[in-house]
């Protein structure tokens, strides 16, 4: 309320103004643990997923390399994939 209960009130409005701020801020520190926790959860997640990612770029190139020893995916189609793969990498 402010002003007006230190006008009605005097010191005893002034003190529930004060805790009136300090349940603001103990509600905004709250927040702001709770946010830090979705973040830190959202970052580990993201950690997680480029792992993944990365252990599926070796495995694509693996089994790529296989396919080409065993003569079962010429390097020229290999090539020519590649190259479809990143014409539409550049376009997005």
């Amino acid at each position: 309320m402010g002003w007006g209960r230190t006008l009605l009130l005097g010191d005893i409005g002034n003190r529930l103004d004060i805790a009136d701020t300090e349940r603001d801020v103990a509600r905004l520190r709250r927040n702001m643990r709770s946010q830090s926790f979705v973040d830190q959860a959202q970052d580990d997640r993201l950690e997680q997923l480029e792992r993944e990612n990365d252990q599926l770029k070796l495995y694509v190139a693996s089994l790529l390399r296989l396919l080409v020893a065993k003569g079962t995916l010429a390097e020229d189609e290999l090539a020519a994939f590649v190259d479809i793969i990143d014409a539409e990498a550049e376009e997005d």
